[in-house]
């Protein structure tokens, strides 16, 4: 990797040997290598590590959790807030394993509609709750460096499965709740 951001320079019209780029493509690689670390872990494996056997059946969620990932189609970062519920059946998962599975989707390259999914499927699936729902609210560098160039358009996307889809009170439970401004802390 280091040789083609050596090469990048080059391209862009830099000279690599300058100081102050000597060791940029060895940090550039190392901090590539830290993006798209997800691709070396499994979801699965976190979401199982964490399963508890517990009489719940009301909503959990965890929001605003700051995530950031790498677009696909231009390379360059997206950053934004991930906001994530459940309703468990009889399995309740640890708060902190959420976190990372979006961490192991957010750490690859992707586009929002995808990690969007990615995270509810996976809770999903392996939790088997009675529902899932993940809202994604993000900032797109591609968006605002580039193209259009509008630097506070946010895109938004949700995945809703079981009953979040089903039922539309419960949707709208999870979504004022995400909303809300009001906290104790």
């Amino acid at each position: 990797m280091e040789d083609i951001i050596r090469q990048l320079l080059i391209k862009v019209g830099e000279n690599p040997d300058r100081e102050g780029l000597e060791e940029t493509p060895r940090r550039v690689a190392d901090a590539w290598s830290y993006f798209t670390k997800g691709y070396q872990e499994d979801a699965r494996n976190i979401i199982q590590s964490a399963i508890f056997i517990e009489d719940y059946d009301e909503m959990v969620i965890v929001k605003d959790i700051d995530l950031f990932s790498i677009c696909e189609h231009h390379l360059l970062p997206f950053i934004g807030k991930c906001h994530v519920a459940y309703i468990p059946d009889k399995k309740i998962i640890g708060l902190s394993k959420i976190v990372r599975v979006i961490e192991i989707f957010s750490r690859r390259l992707q586009i929002q509609e995808r990690l969007t999914s990615q995270i509810a499927y996976a809770i999903w699936e392996e939790l088997k709750p009675q529902g899932t729902a993940v809202v994604i609210e993000a900032l797109h560098l591609c968006m605002m460096m580039r193209g259009v160039e509008k630097q506070n358009s946010k895109a938004i996307t949700s995945t809703m499965l079981g009953t979040f889809r089903t039922n539309p009170e419960t949707r709208m439970e999870f979504m004022s709740l995400i909303k809300s401004e009001k906290s104790f802390l």
